[in-house]
């Protein structure tokens, strides 16, 4: 069994100046390329259900189904609830297996926040699972608009709620389609200094930001852990298209689905190498 917990992936990632990418699931397909590719590299891989993914599949089903990729590779998995809303969230996704919880409290007043997660962070390390939190609010393209990370607030918040990850904003955001470079790296540089570096640091949003600051942002400073969902959204979308396009006559799920697992884990693996160099 090769079921890892975040801070077991992360903690070599900032000892030794790398990043894991955590990568977005919508089902099945997705997640079986992501595992593949990470068993392919020899690199541990972040498997994350997000809250859309919880609304279309269920919670212990998706936790069986990250369990069994998990355990049939030899390489390190771990099984993410991402965008956790509640305690109770939280509590269901530790009780049916998954080995890390992020708590996002960044809509919350401050104070509110930092009681919550620390909460969270309580119960799953009570239960052997690694905790993740959100300092500031990291916004969506073309939606609700992003509250930097202040770096006092920062070292407040991981000092007193515990996290084994903080996820902040810097200029990034969800749901960008296109990379456009838009980390700042002096605030990212600020918010390492006044934590201490301890911290694995999490950028949300990691499609909208080019492969090389990626790469130096994971060489240089505590970003240990970069989220990947629109990017392998659009590889998939146009591996779909392709099999539309070539076969328009066929109407089986599998035949249709099927194709679209190689480009998604060819690009996994590409971003697996970027973040690991």
């Amino acid at each position: 069994m090769t079921r890892a917990t975040l801070s077991e992936v992360l903690q070599p990632a900032l000892r030794d100046g790398y990043a894991v990418p955590g990568f977005v699931c919508l089902g099945w397909e997705d997640a079986r390329a992501f595992v593949t590719a990470a068993e392919a590299e020899g690199l541990p891989v972040i498997l994350q259900a997000g809250p859309g993914c919880r609304a279309h599949t269920p919670l212990p089903v998706l936790a069986a189904m990250f369990g069994h990729l998990a355990d049939s590779v030899s390489v390190p998995v771990v099984l993410h609830l991402d965008h956790g809303r509640s305690v109770e969230e939280a509590r269901a996704a530790i009780g049916e297996g998954f080995t890390s919880v992020m708590f996002d409290g960044s809509n919350l007043p401050f104070a509110e926040n930092i009681r919550l997660t620390a909460e969270v962070a309580r119960l799953a390390h009570a239960a052997g699972v690694s905790c993740e939190g959100e300092v500031g609010f990291v916004g969506y393209a073309g939606g609700a608009a992003s509250a930097r990370t202040a770096p006092e607030e920062a070292a407040r918040f991981a000092r007193e709620t515990g996290v084994d990850a903080m996820a902040v904003a810097v200029g990034n955001v969800h749901l960008q389609e296109a990379p456009e470079g838009l980390i700042d790296e002096a605030a990212v540089r600020a918010i390492a200094a006044a934590t201490g570096g301890a911290v694995p640091l999490v950028i949300h949003g990691g499609s909208g930001v080019p492969p090389e600051q990626r790469r130096r942002l994971a060489r240089t400073t505590p970003i240990c852990k970069v989220n990947i969902g629109t990017e392998l959204r659009q590889t998939f979308g146009a591996a779909l298209r392709r099999v539309l396009s070539e076969q328009p006559d066929e109407f089986d799920r599998l035949k249709l689905l099927g194709p679209t697992e190689a480009p998604l884990a060819a690009r996994a693996a590409e971003i697996l190498r970027d973040l690991a160099r």
